[in-house]
């Protein structure tokens, strides 16, 4: 019997949607799961990234042998950047997961190049204590994997992003025999994507959105535009089959859907026929009814070619009175109002915008639902059980999924979030002491610059309140005012009485001078906390507001 000690440790995306990454330690040696990221919500004002803090890794540096990735979603290698600007780690991952990697990482700037393998689905990498194999699943991306992991206690079986699909576009079948040849060996863990636990039955095929697209295809004689997310090659490969079929060109517009579309055509992974695909540039040549459009901005991103299409601010998206654009993608929550706007700018140059809810659908999700989950726990009839990739609610549910295989040898179930700790020996499983989490917010147009909280929450601050800069002269030598006090702002009070109010503040920051002892006049900066006191006062008297005061103060 073994005396060793395995320990989990999410490091991000259990209690909250992106942001995926996981520590899996044995003794010296320690593996990394993922490194995702989060888009902002609104409230983040100025960030253009979320990533996890990754403290706990940087302390444990000398012990990680690896990070694995199980496929080329954002939510699972929008860190690597981040990381590896922290930590020089070996890359694992399949060939379409390493080519969007290296394609992120040609945008940073990092101390070493990095070091990235390449393996092949059914592959096994040895990594100290740990073997772990790259079994195939189904999801929205292809070149997913699940990680069955051998370690010294048993088998770890981490389903990463998945669902069972009967009909996969590539022909590729989730591989259940796999997990089957280790369910009857026995699994220790089985982590489990928690995403869908709460929408009941299985998630249809990605075949299942052909009929409406065969349906557009057919009723549309203008231009067609279609924008989903620029990785979902599957839904891409129905597109452009369609419309080689219906005798129209594609084009690829946008930066993201070229890109990524041109890293699949490379590893095979999307076939398009010679001479379907033109320049952006010659679809002017040809009848509108003989134009396919592949644009990128599904989410309504201000800068994204379908959101200046939109408004007609594209040279080669000319969007006119008769053509359709199909959104085939989700909402993320938090893009709803910036959609909704491209949708009503599109709607006004007439036309026909398809999106959300419809049957047959228009698009898929890449997420097991619930009958696949059970069927999963039914299959590993794992002792332990973790489930991961959600919010508290679904992470609970699906906790409550397993509950039915306490009699079919399941010891124990766990709900972990964030920085918790699951410890397990040869004794059993069991909570250890949390280690530090959070949320790293990085700002691209500052050099990927890490934004501290305090500089997250003056922004918050101006955004609500706005900001008042008094500014006022004083005699360097006798410490008196030279002139009246001018008071500048931006985003604060517009109401009629804003003169008034602004004149009270001159003499309020002049009243403070004033009353201000010789020595506190040689003091600018006792100078300026007395001005900001004084005036944030008087302003939260007269206006109940906030503001963010600056004084500047100018020797003369």
């Amino acid at each position: 019997m073994t005396d060793q000690k395995l320990q989990i440790i999410p490091l991000g995306g259990l209690g909250e949607f992106g942001m995926n990454m996981m520590a899996l330690r044995c003794g010296d040696d320690l593996i990394v799961i993922d490194a995702g990221s989060l888009f902002p919500g609104v409230e983040l004002l100025g960030v253009d990234l979320v990533v996890p803090d990754i403290t706990y890794l940087v302390e444990n540096r000398k012990h990680i042998r690896g990070l694995i990735l199980t496929h080329g979603h954002e939510d699972h290698i929008g860190a690597t950047p981040y990381v590896l600007s922290q930590l020089d780690l070996p890359i694992y991952a399949t060939r379409f997961t390493s080519a969007l990697v290296r394609r992120k990482l040609k945008e940073h700037d990092l101390p070493k190049p990095p070091t990235i393998h390449t393996v092949e689905l059914g592959d096994k990498i040895s990594l100290g204590c740990f073997e772990i194999e790259l079994i195939r699943v189904t999801h929205s991306i292809p070149d997913a994997a699940a990680l069955a992991i051998k370690t010294p206690l048993g088998v770890i079986l981490h389903t990463a992003d998945f669902k069972i699909d009967p009909t996969p576009i590539d022909g590729q079948l989730f591989d259940l025999h796999a997990l089957a040849d280790y369910a009857q060996k026995g699994v220790l863990l089985l982590l489990s994507d928690s995403t869908n636990v709460n929408r009941p039955g299985f998630t249809p095929s990605e075949q299942a959105v052909r009929p409406r697209l065969e349906a557009i295809f057919h009723q549309t004689n203008n231009s067609l535009y279609f924008s989903c997310f620029s990785s979902s090659i599957h839904r891409v490969q129905q597109i452009v089959d369609l419309s080689a079929a219906a005798g129209r060109k594609i084009a690829f517009v946008g930066r993201s859907i070229s890109e990524v579309s041109g890293l699949a055509q490379d590893l095979n992974l999307l076939n398009i026929p010679n001479g379907l695909l033109i320049n952006p540039g010659d679809m002017a040549k040809l009848p509108r009814s003989q134009r396919t459009f592949l644009i990128s901005g599904s989410q309504g991103e201000p800068l994204s070619a379908l959101s200046r299409a939109a408004v007609g601010k594209h040279r080669h998206a000319q969007i006119d009175e008769g053509d359709t654009v199909v959104l085939s993608t989700r909402v993320i929550p938090g893009n709803e109002k910036a959609i909704y706007r491209m949708v009503d700018h599109l709607t006004r140059r007439g036309a026909e915008v398809l999106y959300g809810t419809m049957n047959p659908p228009i698009h898929v999700s890449g997420h097991a639902s619930e009958e696949e989950l059970k069927l999963v726990l039914n299959l590993l009839r794992p002792k332990y059980f973790v489930p991961v990739h959600g919010e508290y609610r679904q992470l609970s549910r699906h906790l409550q999924l397993s509950e039915h295989l306490k009699s079919n040898g399941l010891e124990a179930s766990f709900l972990l979030e964030s920085g918790d700790v699951l410890e397990i020996d040869s004794e059993g499983a069991r909570h250890r002491e949390s280690v530090p989490v959070g949320r790293v917010c990085i700002d691209s147009g500052t050099g990927d610059e890490i934004l501290e909280e305090v500089v997250i929450r003056d922004r918050r601050h101006l955004s609500e309140f706005g900001v008042i800069v008094p500014i006022v002269a004083l005699n360097r030598h006798t410490g008196k005012l030279e002139s009246s006090p001018e008071i500048v702002t931006r985003g604060f009070v517009t109401s009629e009485d804003s003169p008034e109010l602004l004149d009270g503040a001159a003499d309020t920051v002049a009243l403070t001078i004033e009353g201000s002892s010789e020595e506190e006049k040689t003091d600018w900066g006792v100078m300026e906390e007395k001005i900001r006191a004084d005036l944030r006062r008087y302003i939260r008297r007269r206006t109940e507001s906030r503001p963010l005061i600056i004084p500047v103060i100018l020797e003369v």
